[in-house]
This record gives C-alpha cells, structure tokens and sequence, in this order.
C-alpha cells in the first residue's frame, strides 16, 4: 500500500460577476465552503492556471462572458494506503465528487509520496 498526492482540476460556474479576479475569489470560496461543510477540509482548493496558446505563459483559468465566469480550479487531496495509482485517483474523485456534486473534475496528476517516519516506524 502506497501513499499518493492527486491532483484535479475542476470547472466551476459563476454568475453575476464583472470581473475575473472576482469569479476567482468567489469560485474558491463556495468550493471551500462545500468541501467544509461535507468534512473535506484536508482538499486544497487553488485558482487554475492554463497556457497561453500564443507564448506558454500560465495565466488565471477563468473566462468571463455576459457576467458569467467559468472558472478552472486546483484541487490536491492526500490519499493513504492506495493500492495503485488507479486507485488512488477513483478514491479521490469519490471523496471530492462526492461533495461537490455536478461539478465537472479531472484527475491531472497522481505521483506517490513518501511515508511519513511515524508510520514506517508502526510498520515495524
């Protein structure tokens, strides 16, 4: 059994915003808040970053049209004792879908981390 980091990216639906810092601020803030109220404090929740097409520079994931912002976020959740990377993913899309429902997510990432010393020292 292996510990892993996953990391996904999710679409988030803002309305009535004028200005993509804002979409951004509050796209973080109600995902903190859904992921709070279902005991999933320990999900990191950051803005998104995605390329410019033209030069590769990584710029804010947000798109504003009609006060409508569709806003990319960063999600990384620690998984322990997953049998393989595959695992580890279905594990985490089921803790992070699970509370927020009808949100689009994506794994984009999984590597595996070290186990911390206090638990290589009970394996023993």
């Amino acid at each position: 059994m292996s510990n892993y980091e996953v990391a996904m990216e999710a679409a988030w639906l803002v309305r009535d915003v004028e200005e993509t810092d804002d979409a951004i601020g509050v796209a973080v803030s109600e995902a903190g808040k859904r992921l709070n109220e279902t005991d999933k404090q320990y999900v990191e929740v950051e803005p998104g970053v995605t390329g410019c097409p033209a030069c590769g520079e990584p710029f804010d994931a947000a798109f504003l049209a009609a006060n409508t912002a569709l806003v990319g976020l960063l999600l990384e959740i620690d998984i322990f004792n997953a049998d393989s990377e595959e695992h580890a993913e279905r594990i985490a899309k089921s803790e992070v879908g699970g509370a927020l429902r009808d949100v689009p997510l994506e794994v984009i990432d999984v590597f595996e981390t070290e186990a911390d010393e206090d638990e290589d020292a009970s394996d023993r």
